[in-house]
């Protein structure tokens, strides 16, 4: 029997699929509270002790740090999760083409770092760029060991990595802004995350890689990984061409304030959706021969995701000047609008940013880039319409980019699937609504009377008369309290089990 034979075996996580991913989503949950807590307490303290100018180098770094990344695991992690059976050998050989691709990032990134720093007009870029290169290498060592951890959805260990690696970063990070290190402070904050991530991974996984195998048998993990990294790649440009072009026009200061608006809402946002998306994918991956489970599956996705993602971003939308003021301080006043405008988009984002779900779990790469194609084409154009009129231009456009391309992105997606537009409508239906008069709620009954940005009665206040608008709405539409007396049974639930 193969040494390792127990950790790529994971026909035994087929029986009680539903329970299991029940109870790794809520572990997954759990820690991306703990993680949303952390991050949002280092948000109050730094952006107290760095400027918007720290913040817009740090972008400015990450916009091509972040793109070469985008090669790092080359589709090959989502390959391993993804297939049905797979072993050491092919594993092995997967480990080590992820570590020459990262050493061959990394000095990819030191190369271009002169041409980076005279792009944006920033001398201070780089030696941050050709320090934020060493993370490549790291990251490359980890792949596989995380994929592993996936695949044998064994989040809690995925959790605890994770949760120590983001705090220590935290400590970090706010220990040398306090200090004086300025826009180091955030380049010291990911190298430590980066370092203990890969070495938590190996220490939980538990699997030592042999040496490579010319006829191993990836071949097709490759081309799968391949499509993915394509779609990664086009999918980049839409999501950080805003920073390439408003740090080029409009300077670090400017980029720092869209930079942070845009953190400070995605901050929840990401931690809501992406402990579901890595639950979801294995799960449905392992539902492909079944359309009707998968589809079912797939729906109570989307809906817990648009019950708790949509209230969330309208409260955000409606209080916007209150929240820059207590999370940033007074002299982030300037990111609101720009907070505000980019929550139109960030109402949708999370419920389309499920379409990934289907094409990965269903292994349709090749559809995936083409889509992505399409989505970036349109994004970008969005951005170059509104960078005349500054970062709330690119704001604006880019909400409306992604309205527009909501509904045929999912008709494609579903087309060679049980899932339809009528399908998906029905599982978000009473999200949208119900957010909508909740946040119609709350501009009449409280918005008039927040005269003062200090005052901290008001922000309670909303969020109170805000959970109960919703809820209440909610519960009128047909089924709406059936499904909230099934949200409660299931938390009760899964509370009893991981007690």
């Amino acid at each position: 029997m193969e040494k390792y034979a127990h950790i790529f075996d994971t026909r035994r996580l087929n029986t009680d699929l539903k329970k299991r991913s029940l109870r790794s989503g809520a572990v997954t949950l759990g820690s991306q509270a703990l993680m949303f807590i952390i991050q949002l307490g280092s948000t109050m303290i730094l952006a107290r002790i760095l400027s918007p100018q720290d913040y817009g180098i740090n972008a400015m770094a990450m916009t091509i740090t972040g793109f070469a990344g985008m090669f790092s695991s080359f589709g090959l992690s989502t390959a391993t999760v993804q297939r049905s059976d797979i072993t050491h050998e092919q594993v092995s050989t997967l480990f080590w083409i992820n570590v020459l691709i990262g050493f061959l990032i990394t000095l990819f990134t030191a190369v271009i770092s002169p041409a980076a720093a005279w792009f944006y007009k920033t001398p201070e870029l780089l030696w941050v760029m050709l320090t934020l290169s060493l993370i490549f290498v790291i990251t490359g060592m980890g792949v596989q060991h995380q994929a592993l951890l996936t695949r044998q959805m064994r989040f809690f260990s995925i959790v605890i990595i994770n949760v120590i690696s983001t705090l220590a970063g935290v400590v970090v990070a706010i220990i040398t802004g306090y200090y004086g290190f300025g826009y180091w402070a955030l380049v010291f904050n990911l190298l430590t995350f980066v370092s203990l991530n890969t070495i938590g991974y190996w220490y939980f996984c538990k699997w030592i890689p042999g040496l490579p195998r010319r006829h191993s048998g990836v071949g097709a993990m490759i081309r799968f990984g391949s499509s993915l990294v394509g779609s990664n790649v086009v999918n980049y440009f839409p999501r950080h061409l805003d920073n390439v072009l408003i740090g080029r026009s409009h300077g670090s200061d400017a980029l720092g304030l869209y930079s942070k608006a845009y953190q400070l809402l995605m901050m929840p946002i990401t931690n809501l959706r992406n402990p579901l998306t890595r639950v979801a994918i294995p799960s449905l991956s392992r539902l492909q021969d079944n359309p009707e489970q998968y589809r079912d599956y797939f729906l109570k996705c989307v809906s817990l995701l648009a019950f708790i993602s949509m209230p969330l971003v309208t409260f955000m939308f409606v209080f916007s000047d209150q929240l820059i003021s207590l999370l940033l301080g007074t002299q982030w006043i300037g990111a609101s609008e720009i907070f505000k405008i980019l929550a139109l988009a960030a109402f949708i984002q999370p419920v389309a940013s499920t379409s990934e779900m289907v094409l990965v779990s269903s292994g349709q790469g090749r559809l995936f880039l083409v889509l992505s194609v399409a989505t970036a084409v349109v994004t970008c154009l969005s951005f170059a319409i509104g960078l005349p009129w500054g970062p709330k231009g690119v704001a604006l456009a880019y909400a409306l980019a992604n309205y527009l391309l909501f509904f045929p992105i999912f008709y494609y997606t579903f087309k060679n699937t049980a899932i339809t537009l009528g399908h998906m409508a029905g599982a978000v239906y009473k999200p949208v609504f119900s957010s909508l008069l909740m946040g119609g709620t709350c501009v009449v009954l409280v918005v008039p009377f927040m005269d003062d940005l200090n005052n901290l009665f008001w922000l309670p206040a909303g969020l109170f008369l805000s959970a109960a608008a919703y809820l209440v709405s909610f519960a009128v539409f047909p089924g709406g309290l059936d499904e909230l007396r099934e949200s409660w049974a299931y938390g009760k639930l899964v509370f009893e089990r991981n007690k």
